[in-house]
């Protein structure tokens, strides 16, 4: 993956309140006798990302992050919890600093992506290097949907836009294709994106969702690639999903 010039940033700074988090955020908590976060890492090291190549962006109880993995992963912390876009920015930064030259970005969130496999990270950049794309996003087909946001397409199946549930007609919450909120990113379009990104309006935080909006109003290359295995996406956000990751594993 370091010769298709692709740096991976996993976010990695939330607590996980919803799941009684108090001594390690929850990318920590285990799942089939491993950290959350572990198996994304793994499956990276897989694809032969070096190290150098691999940003945790760590918050809420870092160092319990920085002592497990040690030299495997380089970090960048998140001292406020500004959203999605800014952990990913603070991540971009670290890699300038590290003087990390790639020039494609893959983001992904450290508490979904637990069951990602080598295959559907290798297709995802494959897919937005053929289309020479500005940004890419990973999206999969889920049945009950209710409380995600949609991907919208035209009727010859092109990407129009993704809507948050709250901006669903009735008609479009019969669709059942979701953002996983995995992006692939040309590094520099990101970094300028990001510095004109308007806040999310009375959260004061910077969504990523919001550089596609970006990408469509500017007319560069967008571009949405649906997951061959959509099981793969799994979020684990309650003591139910913890349980049955967990059951998946064992």
């Amino acid at each position: 993956m370091s010769e298709n010039n692709v740096a991976a940033i996993v976010l990695a700074a939330g607590k996980g309140t919803r799941l009684g988090c108090t001594d390690k955020p929850k990318v920590m908590l285990e799942i089939g006798g491993k950290p959350i976060v572990e198996y994304i890492v793994e499956t990276l090291e897989k694809m032969d990302v070096s190290a150098s190549h691999i940003v945790m962006v760590i918050g809420f109880c870092g160092d319990v992050v920085r002592k497990y993995f040690g030299k495997r992963v380089v970090y960048a912390g998140q001292d406020e919890q500004l959203g999605t876009a800014h952990a990913a920015f603070v991540g971009v930064e670290q890699l300038i600093q590290e003087q990390t030259l790639a020039g494609d970005i893959l983001v992904l969130g450290g508490d979904d992506t637990a069951f990602y496999t080598k295959e559907t990270l290798t297709d995802f950049i494959r897919a937005h290097k053929d289309a020479k794309a500005t940004v890419s996003l990973l999206t999969a087909e889920k049945e009950n949907p209710a409380s995600l946001g949609r991907v919208i397409r035209d009727a010859e199946g092109a990407f129009v836009n993704v809507l948050e549930k709250e901006q669903l007609s009735d008609e479009q919450k019969h669709i059942q294709e979701i953002s996983t909120g995995t992006y692939l990113f040309k590094r520099e379009w990101f970094v300028n994106a990001f510095q004109r990104m308007k806040p999310i309006e009375g959260l004061g935080e910077y969504g990523l969702p919001a550089t596609i909006a970006m990408a469509l109003e500017e007319g560069v290359p967008v571009q949405a690639v649906a997951m061959k295995k959509p099981d793969e996406w799994f979020g684990i956000n309650t003591k139910e999903e913890l349980e049955e990751a967990h059951t998946r594993l064992s």
